[in-house]
Order: C-alpha cells, then sequence, then structure tokens
C-alpha cells in the first residue's frame, strides 16, 4: 500500500530569495515580492505572506503594489533558479526519509514513505521532522498524507493544520475538501461550481456520464486519481552517483521466495562493488517496479558501515512482507544510499575472510 507524502511550500519563491539574501541583511519583517513580465507590463508574480496580508497578490502590476506599501521589498523572479532549488531539496528529503521522490512543480514534492517510515520512528515522526526541518531553515510547509498521489495534494494544500494524516482506507478527510483541491483547472471548477458542486463528496455522488459529456474525461479521472482507482506514477529523483545493482525480467514476477531470491543475488552483487571501493552501506534502498509503472521500496539502515551480503539480505527480507507486487514486477534496483569506508575485512582465527 502507497502511503504518500505531498509536501507543500506555499512561499517556496519568496522563502528561498530570503535565504539565499539572509547575509545581505533582508529584513524577515519587511514585505517581499518578486518581479516578472506580462508582455510589457512589470507585475508581482511571488508575494511572501506579509505582502500578501496587504492585499497584495500575484499579477498585480509593480507600480501598484509600490503605491500601497513604499516600503515594499522587490526582486527580480528567477523561476528557472527557483526549480532547480527544488530538485535540490528533493534529493535531500531522498537521502532522507526515502528512496521515491518526485517534484511536484512549482512548489512542492511528493515522497512515498511506505517502505521507509519506520526508520523514522513512523509516519507521524517523519512529518514533523520533515516540517520542523524545513520551517527552521526559514521555509514555510504544509503536508498531507494518504494512500494516493491525489488525496495526499488535496490535504497538504486544502486541510487546516500544517500537517494531516488520512489512515488507509480513510475517505471523509479528504471528499469533505473543496472541488478546488482535484488540480482542476480554473474553467472547469467555475463550470462546476455553476452547477452547485462545493466538495469532493458532491462531485464523487454525481452520476458520470452527464459530467463527462459537459465537462470531458478530466473530472472522472481526478475522482478515480484520488481515490486510488487509477494508478498515477510519479518520475522519481534518481542521484547519478548511487553505487547500486539492478536486474530486469522477461516476465514480471511476484512471489515472495522469488523476490527473495533476487534481493538476495543483488545485495551480494552490490558488496562486491562496495568493496571495490572500499565503502560500507549505512543506508540501503531496494526498489521494486511494477508493470503499472508504480515503484515500490524497502529502506533499511544500519549504525554502521556494512558489506556482510547475508545480514543485509536478512534485514531487507524482515521488511519484504510490506512489497506488494501488484500484477508483477519488471525490474528490481538496489543502492546504497549512504555509504561510509569500510577499509578493512575481518578474518577468524585461520584467516578466513568473513563479512566486514
Amino acid at each position: 500500500m502507497r502511503r504518500v507524502v505531498s509536501l507543500w511550500l506555499p512561499s517556496w519563491p519568496t522563502d528561498r530569495r530570503r535565504r539565499r539574501k539572509n547575509d545581505a541583511g533582508l529584513s524577515p519583517e519587511r514585505p517581499l515580492v518578486l518581479a516578472g513580465r506580462d508582455g510589457r507590463r512589470r507585475i508581482v508574480v511571488a508575494a511572501d505572506p506579509a505582502a500578501r496580508a496587504l492585499g497584495i497578490q500575484p499579477g498585480l502590476p509593480i507600480a501598484e503594489a509600490q503605491a500601497r506599501l513604499a516600503d515594499l521589498s522587490v526582486e527580480a523572479a528567477d523561476p528557472v533558479a527557483d526549480a532547480a532549488a527544488l530538485e535540490r531539496l528533493g534529493l535531500w528529503a531522498r537521502r532522507r526519509y526515502s528512496p521515491i521522490v518526485a517534484l511536484d512543480p512549482p512548489d512542492g514534492l511528493l515522497i512515498d514513505i511506505a517502505g521507509a517510515a519506520h526508520l523514522c520512528g513512523g509516519e507521524a515522526a517523519l512529518l514533523e521532522d520533515l516540517l520542523s526541518r524545513l520551517e527552521a531553515d526559514g521555509i514555510a510547509a504544509q503536508a498531507g498524507l494518504a494512500a494516493t498521489i491525489g488525496a495526499a495534494h488535496a490535504l497538504a494544500r486544502f486541510a487546516p493544520g500544517r500537517r494531516t494524516i488520512a489512515a488507509v482506507g480513510e475517505t471523509a478527510t479528504v471528499t469533505a475538501l473543496p472541488i478546488a483541491a482535484l488540480r482542476l483547472d480554473p474553467v472547469c471548477l467555475d463550470g462546476l461550481r455553476r452547477l452547485g458542486f462545493e466538495t469532493i463528496a458532491d462531485l464523487a455522488a454525481a452520476p458520470r456520464a452527464p459530467l463527462a459529456l459537459r465537462f470531458g474525461p478530466v473530472p472522472g479521472r481526478r475522482l478515480d486519481q484520488l481515490f486510488g482507482r487509477v494508478a498515477e506514477p510519479v518520475r522519481m529523483l534518481s542521484p547519478s552517483a548511487l553505487i547500486q545493482s539492478r536486474r530486469s525480467f522477461v516476465e514480471p514476477i511476484a512471489a515472495p521466495e522469488t523476490l527473495a531470491r533476487h534481493a538476495g543475488e543483488l545485495v551480494a552483487a552490490l558488496c562486491a562493488r562496495l568493496e571495490a571501493h572500499s565503502l560500507g552501506a549505512r543506508r540501503l534502498d531496494l526498489l521494486f517496479h511494477r508493470i503499472d509503472n508504480i515503484v515500490q521500496a524497502i529502506r533499511i539502515g544500519t549504525a554502521r558501515p556494512a558489506r556482510d551480503a547475508r545480514r543485509l539480505t536478512r534485514l531487507l527480507m524482515e521488511r519484504l512482507e510490506t512489497v506488494d507486487p501488484g500484477f508483477g514486477v519488471a525490474a528490481m534496483t538496489l543502492a546504497a544510499s549512504w555509504t561510509e569506508p569500510l577499509a578493512y575485512r575481518q578474518t577468524d582465527a585461520l584467516g578466513v575472510a568473513a563479512g566486514a
């Protein structure tokens, strides 16, 4: 079962700019906006909470914004740098929380924590750690956790509070949210509201055929994604420098004993590569690439660097039951996402090498 965190950074461009210019003495109390161009007009493209509280919203001409507040800080927008910084944040989240992280541009991340939450003390502890670290670094953040991307995205952006967790099988928390949480375009949203639809529950209870005839397939597909009736794959971030082993299969596999056998072979191959680099693993990520384009993962950690194939295999097997192979696994990847130097191998009294 997937457990997806949607991380929303509502003030990402301005928060990033404040962090970058912190040494320059940009006052946190002074409202900040980022300026871009709409044709020949210079407009606000992002505003921090202090500016928005004064009615300065994206789309407002810069001249009008400055007329409203003479002490307004105005910086040039840099969406390319914002996107690059978001990717760096995603790679950080991948190292710390889960091997399955995807960008949700322009201001969010998606993190599948199903096989990794136990290393942080559970789902609630992981979310608290994530949000606290971001806020301590000056980045406003909200998070939603649910079994699907659509539900998590909706909770992060429309549920009250800094974090909301929907238990497995729980739908009431999500269906009570407004239809804007369904990721529909503004024209479609306006049309649905004119027909009296206010919440996701209202839309879910309506007959599907008339909606599709009037608004096309998108509202129905968004509902199916929200409730997990249709898979919604993501494009994972993947660092290029990882030491890893991969195995693809001509025919998909699903039997637990077959998955376990291939996992053991991947561990043996990875340990040989680690030994060649005089490294030991502190964290391993075993990814199962299903034929429906969904990726599931197991993450294990060790207190000290290790490359004993039997020990690492045993740790992975303890988590194998959490994996749902669906209709079959087309490939498996094992990556050492955290390594440390391990130059020597232990030997017994007869000089026979043992796993380090």
